[in-house]
């Protein structure tokens, strides 16, 4: 069962794994960013999505992390 597991695990590695690397083959195209009146140097598309991807990734855990230590403050202000 342990090797079955690891197969399936190293399987999903490799598919994402490719299916990234054809998405930044896919999108070469340079794009410029504009956010208020700051212009970002031109860049890959694929890379602008993936770092995207990645701010989200650390943001999001760090804003649910802060929602509950409100909500547990809360809870203690409330007994």
């Amino acid at each position: 069962m342990r090797n079955i597991t690891r197969a399936l695990l190293l399987l999903f590695s490799l598919l994402l794994a490719a299916f990234t690397l054809f998405f930044v083959l896919d999108n070469q195209q340079d794009i410029s960013l504009v956010i208020l009146g700051w212009s970002t140097p031109a860049l890959p598309l694929a890379i602008v999505v993936l770092a995207s991807l990645v701010l989200g990734l650390v943001i999001g855990p760090i804003l649910v992390g802060v929602a509950s230590v409100r909500g547990k403050r809360r809870l203690r202000m409330d007994r």
